[in-house]
């Protein structure tokens, strides 16, 4: 059986769990805080960073590297689309939200709001939070124009690009930073991404001390 060791509410963890669950794999769950991790961990993957998935005595590392492994070892169903032009875009979306969300939005809001928390880490730098509010605007912006003239983010078909974006903003949405209200066609894209059964187990996750707002685990909203 493969094995994932992952942190609950890492949203490149989460974009694993998705995509393995999407293709219908079974899979062990390890939960591991990286930054508590042990020298046995370390060995698997010296950068010490989750995700990290074991396929037998095959370890892999990096949430996209792991992706595109799932899909070339696991082909049914795609997760990168069919035809070229599809491919690429999904591409090009993964690395959107995987370097330029992350590096805008999710690294000052979630890092600030709940990453320093775990760690012991200091008190958030309330000019981050700011920055970070205010860039998530555009990026739901973009989302939603997306979702206005597609199926779906990346074209017809769901796609790493949903699986890489809903694992962001879930992670945002469970600390209650997402201003949805203000970004109806963006809520919309999430609603339905939600309900999927794949994403099901991610609505479950908890941390202590922090409880998430009561739409965070409605299906419907």
């Amino acid at each position: 059986m493969l094995r994932l060791y992952h942190l609950p509410l890492c949203p490149f963890s989460r974009k694993i769990r998705l995509a393995l669950a999407e293709k219908g794999l079974a899979f062990e769950p390890v939960e591991v805080e990286p930054w508590r991790a042990g020298e046995a961990f370390y060995d698997l993957n010296p950068a010490g960073e989750v995700p990290v998935l074991l396929d037998g005595e095959l370890v892999l590392c990096d949430s996209n590297a792991i992706a595109e492994y799932l899909e070339e070892a696991y082909p049914e169903p795609s997760l990168y689309g069919t035809q070229l032009a599809q491919r690429a875009e999904t591409r090009r979306l993964v690395f959107w939200f995987d370097v330029k969300f992350r590096q805008e939005v999710t690294d000052p809001l979630f890092g600030e709001k709940l990453l320093k928390r775990l760690k012991r880490a200091g008190t958030p730098d309330s000019e981050r939070l700011r920055r970070g509010a205010a860039n998530l605007h555009h990026h739901l912006r973009y989302i939603g124009a997306l979702y206005e003239v597609r199926r779906w983010l990346a074209g017809d078909e769901l796609s790493m690009a949903d699986l890489a974006a809903a694992a962001h903003l879930s992670v945002l949405d469970y600390l209650g930073a997402v201003p949805w209200e203000a970004h109806e066609a963006a809520r919309d894209w999430y609603a339905r991404v939600k309900s999927r059964p794949s994403f099901r187990p991610l609505l479950t996750d908890r941390v202590v001390g922090i409880r998430p707002p009561p739409h965070y685990e409605d299906l419907d909203f």
